[in-house]
Formats: structure tokens, sequence, C-alpha cells
């Protein structure tokens, strides 16, 4: 714009000193006359100046060779002028020459630069810069013909200039609003696709944060696919994608219920089927996720076999997305190289030799044999399996303080998780959280794995009711929270119990057992109701190096073999061998089964079963009348409230729990009790002499009174004979 300038300002002069409108202002202006033939002197300069300008110095060392002798013509031809040797007008030829040069060589470069520009506003100005160099030629050769139009073709040339500048000005301003506004929406949407994929990774990190053996495992996954891709000659972009679609591999885990995902035993076909869904899950999660290329593909397949034996859908070959099989390659690798519930990290030996076996089955061989060569040549990163915090993976510093309240937030939740998973009968971990410390705490320590059985609590719950079967497993329940300090014990479900106890040899483990076995028989001795329960426990030694579900299985085993062979023992599974087992599988079991079946069928009297059970019975004797002849009587005790009295709730419950205890203290056991209605018992008795049967009724009925206090209740009977006819 300042070179316009210059040529705006000679050409006003120029008018001034030429034109007709110049006599009316100045009659004696020989000075501007004589500026005017300076002005066509340094004509070419600024002209110069703004081509180059216009052309970005396209041709920046010609014109300021032309500029140049332009700038010694102006000098010579001053000095001669001030010499009085020759007026400008005497030397005007050879500035015209220049300008000439000067014109055609700037009509050339901008006729060639205006075929290959595509800004149309520059287009326009250098059309009228073209015009403003003809007007500027016209002028400088009209002035030795017609002195009456001296100024107007430069006028002319400079408001042709001045129009398209104006235009040129508009449209620039425009172009740089237009530039800031796509500057201004590519930012929002670069920083919209930052959010978005750091709140895609923020859910990714929420998955893994539920478990702190998955902790990291997408992370370490997508820098382990990324090597790979890398060495198959993938883009830095194709990389970055595959990296941000990794990520996100096993996003649908979030529909997978915690205990599956961390149970430390072998799961059942069942789960497994459920554990597999998380493919499709993830798949669907991420269909509409355009932000990710490939995401919900890697999502969907990276389970696939390369035979064709994988899951959900059976791809085989290169019908299983590349992407998919390089993530495939690197999730097996992490899953192997790192510790999980059931098991340690695997020896890198162990970890190459599955790789090589499975190159082709399992793996692609391309990419299997790539990431040998990696694991050859030790160039995968490390990450100490010991230390699995979020900062160990050098992620951003924004990452990294999410990820940090991520994880502590899900510690939290899962601490109050665990503090619902904890029996309140016995104030032991339950199944599910009690095995996860276990095979968490047997990744580190070694020692005893102990499958411990409350013998007989059935029959307890069936003679003294659940209440005496509560105080059974409260008691064992107290005896193994003592030994929570040494290690690890739960309960696994109605009589059974699990007990890790670390850093322990078979002589001291000996030693421990025999003391809790002695304070548990102390104690049901003590307490007549609970005098049939007896404890049995099978024993499995093992290591850090053995799993979880191995040594659960094997503990199961030395449990069996101790029910097998009498109950109340315990019994070491080292200590099982062939001639032992073969021993145990003879006649010698039948007499154990039946002496056992005697102890747990040691009754006085059912008064446990339920009506439907009571039937069943019933229809036994019935049959048993028909066949044998015998005689069975079935009698109704009936608790009947005196008139104009309305008891409580809790006087009829004290009433009838005296009834059901004098009810068992009297009748032998071969007969059969139930509760038939609220305030009615039945009694099936069996051959008893007829006329004994008021005897049986008055001795219940003299301890009911001895016991009761109120004097609100009546009881009352009636029996009958059970007669064949009633089959």
């Amino acid at each position: 714009m300042e070179y316009l300038g210059w040529c705006m300002v000679m050409g006003a002069v120029w008018m001034l000193g030429e034109s007709k409108f110049r006599q009316i202002l100045v009659p004696n202006a020989s000075a501007l006359g004589s500026l005017c033939f300076v002005m066509i002197l340094l004509c070419p300069i600024p002209i110069l100046f703004f081509a180059d300008s216009l052309q970005k110095g396209l041709h920046h060392r010609f014109y300021v060779c032309l500029g140049s002798i332009a700038m010694i013509n102006f000098a010579v031809c001053t000095i001669l002028t001030a010499a009085g040797i020759a007026d400008y007008i005497e030397t005007m030829p050879v500035s015209h020459g220049i300008l000439a040069i000067t014109v055609a060589t700037i009509f050339v470069h901008l006729f060639q630069y205006i075929r290959t520009e595509k800004n149309k506003t520059d287009r326009l100005l250098l059309i009228g810069l073209l015009a403003a160099i003809l007007c500027i030629a016209v002028e400088t050769t009209s002035v030795y013909f017609v002195t009456l139009m001296s100024g107007l073709f430069v006028g002319a040339g400079m408001l042709i200039l001045l129009f398209v500048n104006i235009v040129r000005a508009i449209k620039n301003v425009q172009d740089i609003e237009l530039k800031r506004q796509q500057s201004e929406i590519r930012k929002n949407q670069e920083q919209n696709e930052k959010m978005s994929l750091q709140m895609i990774q923020t859910l990714s990190t929420t998955i893994e944060a539920k478990d702190a053996y998955t902790r990291g495992h997408s992370y370490r996954v997508a820098q382990y696919a990324a090597l790979i891709a890398e060495e198959l000659g993938w883009t830095p972009e194709e990389i970055l994608n595959l990296k941000r679609a990794t990520h996100l591999h096993d996003i649908g885990k979030i529909g997978i219920p915690d205990p599956f995902l961390n149970k430390p035993a072998q799961l059942t076909d069942d789960e497994y089927n459920l554990i597999k869904k998380h493919t499709v899950i993830g798949a669907e999660i991420l269909k509409d996720i355009t932000l990710i290329p490939h995401a919900a593909e890697i999502a969907r397949s990276h389970h696939e076999r390369y035979d064709g034996k994988g899951y959900p859908d059976g791809l085989a070959g290169t019908e299983i997305p590349i992407h998919a099989r390089i993530v495939a390659v690197a999730d097996c690798y992490d899953a192997m190289n790192s510790r999980r519930i059931y098991r340690n990290a695997l020896p890198p030996e162990v970890v190459y030799e599955e790789f090589r076996k499975n190159r082709g089955t399992q793996f692609d061989p391309e990419i299997t044999d790539i990431f040998l060569k990696l694991l050859k040549e030790k160039r995968l990163p490390q990450w100490d399996p010991s230390q699995e915090e979020p900062d160990t993976y050098n992620l951003p510093d924004m990452q990294l303080t999410v990820s940090k309240f991520i994880s502590d937030i899900m510690a939290t939740i899962k601490s109050q998780e665990d503090a619902k998973s904890y029996d309140f009968l016995t104030g032991l971990p339950m199944r599910n959280l009690g095995e996860r410390l276990t095979a968490e705490f047997m990744q580190t320590h070694d020692g005893c794995l102990v499958f411990l059985d409350m013998d007989n609590l059935k029959k307890i719950n069936d003679i003294y009711g659940h209440k005496a079967g509560d105080r059974a497993l409260k008691c064992l329940g107290k005896l193994l929270q003592k030994r929570a300090d040494q290690g690890i014990s739960c309960r696994l479900g109605g009589d059974e119990f699990l007990m890790f106890l670390p850093d322990t040899d078979p002589n001291s483990l000996s030693l421990q057992m025999d003391d809790l076995f002695q304070k548990f028989h102390t104690i049901t001795t003590d307490d007549p109701e609970l005098r049939f329960a007896t404890l049995s426990a099978g024993l499995c030694l093992c290591s850090t190096d053995d799993s979880f579900e191995d040594c659960y299985s094997k503990a199961d085993k030395a449990l069996y073999y101790v029910k097998q062979n009498g109950k109340n023992q315990f019994f070491f599974y080292q200590q099982i061998d062939r001639s032992t087992l073969a021993a145990s599988g003879s006649g010698k079991d039948l007499e154990l089964v039946a002496e056992s079946l005697q102890k747990s069928g040691i009754y006085v009297g059912a008064l446990d079963l339920n009506y439907r059970d009571f039937a069943r019975q019933y229809e036994y004797m019935c049959q048993l009348v028909t066949r044998s002849q015998c005689r069975c009587y079935l009698a109704m005790i009936t608790i009947e409230t005196l008139v104009d009295t309305v008891p409580d709730i809790e006087s009829i419950e004290q009433a009838l729990e005296y009834m059901e205890q004098a009810i068992r203290q009297n009748i032998r056991r071969v007969d059969i009790c139930t509760r038939y209605s609220s305030l009615q018992y039945l009694i099936i008795l069996f051959e008893p002499d007829e006329t004994h049967i008021p005897d049986i009724i008055e001795r219940i009925f003299t301890q009911y009174y001895h016991q009761c206090d109120s004097h609100d209740f009546q009881p009352s009977y009636e029996y009958l004979e059970i007669s064949p006819q009633e089959l």
C-alpha cells in the first residue's frame, strides 16, 4: 500500500505541474514543472517495488537492478540540470527508455503471474496495475504532443489503482476474518476431539481401575501394538490411530459382573460364555465412534484366532482385521507377562515358547515373527510389576491426574464393596472376597491352603433348630478370626470354610490344626445342642508358583478323603498316594458310610420337618401299616387360649417354644413331629402301646407347665390310629 501511495503522490504532483488547473492556481510554476520531470525519472522505482510486492519477491533481484539504474539516471540528470549543461527535457528520452523497459518487463511478468495465480483479488489488482502502467506510458508520451491532457492519464491510472486496492483491502479483511473463524473452529474442534479422547480413555481407565491386576493393561497393549505397526511400516498417523483404538479394546468389560472378571478359580462354561460377550458389548458401545478409526472392529475381533477357533465370529486368517490381529498378539503378551489373581507373571522363556508354538494357529504368522524379533532384541518396554501406578507410564500431566483421581475413587468404592462382602454371622469374608484375598496372598507367600468343613451341621439344625446351627457357625468363625492376623479365613457358604496359613511347615501346621480342633471340641462339649458338631479339613501345601485353582482342588480332594475315612480329622493332600486311594476304594467305604449315616440319623423328634416332608413320612407310615400290620397313631396337640384373654405375640411364641422342647424330650427317636399351624403340632407315634399314649402326652404337658409360667394357654390333644383304609 505504501508503494501505491507513492504513485498517487507522483500523479498528483504531475497533474499540478502540467495541467490547466496548475496554471489557474500557480501562474508561474517552473519549479513544479521541473518536479514533474523528476517524477518521470523516479516513476520506475515505486512501480518496480509495487510489482515486486504483488509477486511476493519472485523477480526481486532483477527489479532491484532496474531500480538502481533509474536512481543513477535520476542522479545524472539532476547534476546536468543543476550545472546548466542539459535540461530535464533534453535527457527525457533516456528516462523514457528506462520506463519503457520497466513497463515491458513488469507487463510480461505480471501476465505470467496472473495465469498461475488463483486469488481473484490479486488478479484484479494486477490488472489494475497494468492499466496504471499503460496510463503512465501514455502520459509520458503525450507530454511531447498534447499539453492540454497532461496529468489526465496518470490521474486515471491512480484512480484505477485506488479502486482495485480498496476492493482488495475489503477482500483481505474478509479473508482474514474467515481464516480467524476457521482457525477458531479448528481450535475448538481439536479441543473437543482432545476432550473426547480423554473422556474415552478415562472410561477405559475407570474399567481397569476396578481391578489392580489389569490397571495399565490397555496402555501397555497400545505401546506393544504401536511397536508392531512401526515394524510393519505404518505411517505415524496410522500408528497413533491404532494406539488410541487399542486403549478401548476391553471397554466391553464394563458390562461383565466383577465377580466373574476377578474370579481366582476356573470359570464355569456359563461364566466363560458370559465373559466372551465383552467383545460384542465393546463393539456395540464403539460402533458410532467415528473419532477413532477401527476402534469397534478391534474391540470385537481381538480374541479371534488365526485358525478360526476364536470368538465371537470365528473369523480366520485375513478375515480378521489387521488392527485386531496386531492387538491380539499385544494383548496376549501383556496377559502372560503380567501378574493375575490366579497366577504370577510367566517367565520370559515360557512366553517366547507360547508365541512360537501358536504361530499360525492363534496368531498371525507375520505379526508373530515381528513380535518374536522384538522379544529377541529386547525392544519391548518393561514395567515394574510391583509398581502398577499410572505415573510409571509417563502419561501427560492431565491424564496422569485423571488416572490417579479415578484410581482413588475406585479404590474407595472397592473398599466399601468389600466391607459389604462379610458374613454377618461369622464376621468372615464371604466367598468372592475371600477367594480373591486368598489368591492374592498366595502370590506373595508360601504356605498351606486349608479346606475346612463343619460336620453334622444339618443334623444340629434338624434337631435343635437353626439358632443352634448359627451358634455353632459363630463359634467356629471366632476361632478362625483369631487366626486372621496370620493369614486369610473366609466362609465359602453353608458349613464350608477356607483358610490360608502363610510361611509355615507341616509340623507347625499340624500343631495349629490340633489346637483349632481341640478348642472347637471344648466349645461343643460344653454346649449340649452342639455336641454333634466336629471338624474335617483337607490341607494342601503350596508355593508362590502354584495357582489358586490347583491348590483349591487338591485341598478339596484331601477333605473328601477325610470325609470318606470317618470325619473329625485333617489330612494333607501330599500324604495321599495311590496305595492309600486304592485301600480306601474297598468295602471299608461302605462301612464308613453306614456309620456316618447312623450317626447323622440320631434324631430326638424331627421337629424341623416342614409339612410337605411330614406328609411324605405319613404316607410311608401308611404303607408300613398295610404291609407289616404294625400299629401307628397320629396325634395332634393344640394350644388354646383361655376365654376373655388376648395374649401378645411374644407370649404365644414363648409358649410354643416351651411346648416344642417338651415334645422333643418326651417322644422317642422313631417318632416324627412337625408344627402344623400357628398353635398346633402333629406327631406320628410308631407302634406305641395305645394305653401309654395318654401317659406320653401327660409327660409332655407336665414339662410344659413346669417351664411355662403363663396361665393364658390351655394345651389339649387328640389322636387316632393310622388305618390301611387311609392309604
